[in-house]
């Protein structure tokens, strides 16, 4: 998973925990891990939700001033349908 530079440091100080993606399907699995910096997040769910389960507080529990803010940066590429990826950060050992 690729994250907007902004997020990066505060998901690795695991004040991020969850990114809402707009895809054409899933391209995470839950259990999967993906290298982030010198560590790697671990994806603990992914799930398809609503526009309309976008919300302000979700929008800033994914490090983003609000739902605007957020939307003009989830989608990614031709994308219609809304994921939730919930995830944990994993310092390298």
């Amino acid at each position: 998973m690729t994250f907007t530079k902004r997020l990066l440091e505060p998901i690795m100080r695991g004040e991020i925990t969850c990114s809402v993606r707009i895809w054409q399907r899933a391209h995470v699995k839950a259990g999967g891990r993906y290298r982030l910096g010198d560590g790697a997040i671990e994806v603990n769910s992914v799930r398809e939700i609503s526009m309309q389960d976008i919300t302000p507080d979700l929008a800033r529990r994914s490090g983003f001033l609000g739902v605007v803010d957020l939307l003009k940066v989830a989608k990614h590429g031709p994308g219609e349908r809304v994921y939730l990826v919930e995830f944990t950060y994993h310092a390298a050992a």
